[in-house]
């Protein structure tokens, strides 16, 4: 009789461009989300959740990435009923939503959403293919004040997570302009702006890369083409010289003040009506902020910011954390972009067939945790664990049971250890795996006199750091208190790290 071949064992490895979230990681998270929505919900946005799976048409093919399968997204095709992909990002589900509910909801309609999007991109340090998005988008208001005030909002946002004034910068251009200036050098036609459709789409995501890739860089893109570290060849846009240098000007147009930016672009974007129009909004912009008082300390006009998708019909913005970290290789760099949005009046109407005026931001969540952590701002306090109520009898469960819900009626977080208590020293190494601030005992001992030992667990690793031993040497670091007292003594050392 044939041997039966045993089926191998299944890797225990994450797939590539993904990672799991442990513990702190999704506290801190749940956190800022609920942070963020504070600050959607005073401005006036209702929440809204939509599904993780949309049709391939619903979605449309506005990923920069296009030279992935499947054009950026993680699609798949449903027997019945055609093409489904897992959405990338929270924009194109709601103008379908806006389109299938429109006669319920009121215009303007605000919303905002939270939840993890999709992309099948090339992973890298620091860019996986899931991640968190935080939206708010006014669907409905034609006006560049939905623009500007999204923008504010962004910046109050910000500094509500904790992301002080002078740490980050909201920068905001208009791809009315770029179009203008497009125009200039001869990449798009005003009666027919199908042609060159192409070589346009590699020079928005040409320019989005100018802070990864240098001017260098999105010259070879604008140009012929560029070849990356790997041997990888990316297809340019096949602009000639005089061609690139008209959109590398408008990179490099920004000036000292506001005022001075706009005039150069007035110059670059020529005769152009479409550009002239971008300008002018642009400054509509910058005075209805600065008349609420939002000035260049929290957002700029910036000629260099253009957005990698495609749908984007005019202004459009950035917010960029400007403080220098250290990366894996301990060379400093500044973190960058943590969020970005800009109007799109076309989505909707790929339902619909009118054109409904919208205009969002979305906040990468993952990344501004991680700039949080980089500076040392979260990552600390919210690791700490729960109270841990160690087992010395296992026929008195009950009694330590009932330790744990006194604690937590308290309000304090706890849990009875509830692996082998045969030895009492791998409770204490779990309670320190947990980061347990403070650890109950009560042997049979204690249970005869009514008493139970707390133990200060944070004191205790303070003391075993030599460098602080004179600092914290004094203060005891376990208590003998009555079995009645033993919630008062657990707040009372828990106050004291707070």
């Amino acid at each position: 009789m044939a041997k039966v071949k045993k089926q191998p064992r299944p890797k225990a490895e994450t797939p590539k461009g993904f990672r799991d979230y442990f513990g702190h990681e999704v506290t801190e998270r749940q956190e800022m989300l609920r942070q963020i929505a504070e600050v959607y919900s005073h401005y006036g946005f209702d929440a809204l959740e939509t599904s993780a799976v949309e049709t391939v048409e619903a979605l449309g093919k506005f990923l920069p990435d296009v030279d992935r399968p499947n054009e950026g997204v993680f699609g798949w095709e449903e027997e019945d009923s055609g093409w489904v992909a897992l959405r990338y990002d929270m924009t194109a589900p709601l103008a379908r939503v806006y389109a299938q509910f429109r006669n319920d909801l009121p215009t303007p309609y605000r919303r905002y959403a939270m939840g993890p999007v999709w992309r099948n991109e090339k992973p890298g340090p620091g860019r996986f293919r899931q991640f968190y998005q935080c939206d708010a988008d006014t669907v409905g208001a034609p006006s560049v004040a939905a623009d500007a005030e999204i923008c504010a909002m962004l910046s109050d946002t910000l500094e509500r997570v904790g992301i002080p004034r002078g740490d980050y910068i909201v920068r905001i251009n208009n791809r009315k302009v770029l179009n203008g200036v497009m125009e200039v050098a001869g990449v798009l036609d005003p009666s027919d702006e199908t042609r060159f459709e192409a070589e346009r789409g590699i020079v928005l995501r040409a320019i989005d890369k100018l802070d990864r890739l240098g001017e260098d860089g999105v010259r070879a893109l604008l140009g012929e083409g560029r070849k990356d570290e790997s041997g990888d060849f990316t297809k340019g846009a096949g602009l000639g010289a005089e061609q690139a240098e008209v959109v590398m000007g408008f990179m490099a147009a920004r000036r000292d003040t506001g005022a001075e930016t706009l005039a150069r672009l007035r110059e670059l974007v020529g005769g152009s009506a479409i550009g002239a129009e971008g300008v002018d909004e642009l400054e509509e912009i910058a005075t209805l902020l600065d008349a609420q008082g939002y000035g260049p300390d929290r957002i700029i006009i910036d000629p260099s910011v253009v957005r990698g998708l495609g749908y984007y019909t005019g202004p459009v913005y950035e917010a960029e954390l400007t403080f220098e970290i250290f990366d894996e290789k301990g060379r400093k760099r500044q973190f960058g972009s943590v969020a970005g949005g800009g109007r799109y009046d076309d989505l909707v109407k790929r339902f619909t067939g009118q054109v409904v005026p919208a205009t969002g931001v979305s906040i990468g969540v993952d990344r501004l945790l991680a700039a949080l952590r980089a500076k040392g701002r979260i990552g600390q306090e919210g690791a700490r664990g729960p109270v841990v109520v160690t087992v010395m009898d296992k026929a008195r469960m009950a009694d330590y049971q009932l330790m744990v819900r006194e604690l937590r009626e308290a309000g304090i977080r706890a849990e009875v250890y509830l692996g082998n208590p045969k030895n009492f020293g791998n409770q204490l190494k779990y309670a320190d795996k947990r980061n347990s601030p403070v650890a109950v005992i009560e042997g049979g001992d204690e249970a005869e006199r009514g008493v139970v030992q707390i133990k200060d667990l944070i004191l205790g690793a303070k003391i075993a750091e030599e460098a602080t031993l004179e600092e914290w040497k004094d203060r005891p670091s376990q208590y003998e208190v009555a079995r009645g007292d033993l919630v008062a003594k657990v707040r009372e050392i828990l106050d004291l790290y707070k």
